[in-house]
């Protein structure tokens, strides 16, 4: 049984970056939205200390998001956070108005008074505010620890409790010192041991798989990407040859990657069999250009091609599924599933369709820490490095309809551009890399002739988590010399641009 910081979602920006923060002092934490709250204190064995988030609603306002302060109160050390912090100055008798001015952005601790939470820090610190309430007086047994020079009750402590209220955010990185903040919360107020690694989850994991599975078979969808080879990585260790692992050819995968990934999965001992699709999917997608239609059906001839593989193999009672954390918290959100889920992420068919029991052993992980995992767990680098690439593949990089000779031209150029980052030293440099075949034709002279072929458009990103990207400054002459290679060596292609727009506004595929 894991210590456990429980962290209440009241809707803010920022949780999944507080449980992060957390999950960075190896100390293990559990989001949930302030409507499970109960739930969560009756399931969650463990709890160390609870930390509750901010929120764009405001406590003054009917309908706001509530909780029952008092059922954690004097039971476990609190942490209040913005909204939070308010919420609970409110329900004691304190007041919570409008500020004079809305409070966001940088600001400095003008003064700290407590020892414990603010133990490390510095007068003068710098934080970051991001409220339009503030609250202006605190009940009795309430102590002020805190000010900036325009927000008097920037923290507070109430008396003879573990109960804290902050109105910045220690989680941003604009908080120079929140870290230590945090840490202070976590591992002196809260007890925490900071146990919670890498090599302690997969020992844990892999028991606990060995306890739920048995000698029961398991089947598992790998992709290559990063989160289903982790998740076969430990159920492999758990279960072994009772794990039978199975590769999709679906035709729009990188060049060569489909031998290269099946290669690299049989030298990590997995039981995999590999299915060569690649004529069924070019069949159902012929002439269809819609982006969402394409992922629907890739969705549907993945379904059909990965349960015809099962049914191969005799008395499978599992499912496995490399859903990993940011999946699970978006399910139970504050504002609930988000209102359009890209087909290709979800997998909710597999399990009704073939009447298995789910097993999901990364559905506790953020991405970052997947990856740890999967370092662990010695998974060659190769594959924990490689970038995020996209569930329908090439398909959705090819701008219109998809045919078998787009795909082809299309391997050939981002092969290009990936091995000429890798060679130069640029793609651990680049979060994400990808490669556009636009359906628009231009004129270019090639010889003593003028052609009138296809455009290709490189995209190169930086990002922490996909959610806001910049675009990479790649330096010019690579990119002269990418676009020279491009156009010399692929057939149908006579020019290359270079995408330089940034999330948001535009997203980083570009379908």
């Amino acid at each position: 049984m894991h210590q456990t910081i429980l962290i209440i979602d009241f809707g803010s920006q920022y949780t999944q970056l507080i449980a992060r923060r957390v999950r960075e002092l190896n100390v293990y934490c559990e989001i949930y939205p302030f409507h499970h709250f109960e739930e969560a204190l009756s399931k969650i064995k463990g709890i160390k200390g609870v930390i509750l988030s901010g929120s764009p609603a405001s406590v003054r306002d009917s309908g706001s998001p509530q909780i029952n302060v008092e059922l954690v109160r004097k039971k476990f050390p609190v942490l209040a956070v913005c909204y939070g912090a308010q919420l609970i100055a409110q329900q004691s008798g304190g007041e919570v108005r409008p500020s004079s001015h809305r409070e966001y952005g940088r600001a400095n601790l003008s003064t700290i008074k407590d020892g414990e939470l603010f133990s490390g820090m510095h007068t003068g610190t710098q934080v970051w505010m991001s409220h339009a309430d503030t609250i202006t007086k605190i009940p009795a047994r309430f102590t002020r620890i805190a000010s900036t020079s325009d927000v008097d009750i920037a923290a507070f402590k109430i008396e003879d409790e573990k109960t804290f209220g902050i109105q910045f955010h220690p989680e941003v990185t604009h908080t120079t010192e929140g870290k230590i903040l945090l840490k202070n919360f976590v591992y002196n107020i809260c007890g925490c041991a900071g146990d919670w690694t890498a090599t302690s989850f997969v020992e844990d994991t892999v028991q606990s798989l060995k306890e739920k599975i048995k000698d029961e078979k398991v089947i598992l969808a790998i992709s290559g990407g990063v989160d289903s080879t982790v998740a076969a990585g430990l159920l492999n260790r758990a279960v072994g040859k009772n794990l039978h692992c199975v590769f999709v050819d679906n035709g729009l995968l990188r060049k060569n990657e489909f031998n290269t990934v099946l290669a690299t999965y049989k030298s990590m001992g997995l039981n995999v069999t590999g299915v060569d699709a690649k004529k069924k999917f070019y069949d159902a997608l012929r002439g269809v250009a819609d982006p969402e239609q394409k992922r629907k059906i890739i969705g549907k001839i993945f379904i059909d091609v990965f349960d015809e593989a099962a049914h191969t193999i005799k008395d499978v009672k599992w499912l496995a599924q490399g859903t990993i954390y940011p999946d699970v918290i978006e399910s139970i959100s504050v504002k609930g599933p988000s209102v359009t889920i890209k087909s290709h992420h979800n997998v909710g068919g597999l399990p009704e369709k073939m009447h298995l029991k789910i097993v999901e052993p990364l559905r506790m992980l953020f991405k970052d820490e997947v990856r740890e995992v999967g370092k662990a767990l010695g998974i060659t680098g190769e594959i924990l490095g490689r970038h995020p690439f996209p569930g329908p593949g090439l398909a959705i990089r090819i701008i219109g309809d998809v045919t078998e000779e787009k795909v082809k031209i299309l391997q050939a150029a981002d092969d290009i551009f990936i091995s000429a980052l890798k060679e130069k030293d640029l793609y651990h440099s680049v979060w994400q890399a990808a490669t556009m075949l636009l359906p628009v034709q231009t004129v270019g002279v090639m010889g003593d002739e003028r052609t009138y072929e296809n455009v290709i458009a490189l995209r190169a990103v930086n990002s922490v988590d996909g959610m806001t990207a910049d675009w990479s400054k790649l330096p010019h002459d690579f990119l002269a010399m990418v676009s020279s290679a491009i156009i010399n060596k692929v057939k149908g292609i006579n020019r290359v641009v270079y995408d330089i727009s940034s999330k948001p506004p535009a997203t980083i595929e570009w379908e």
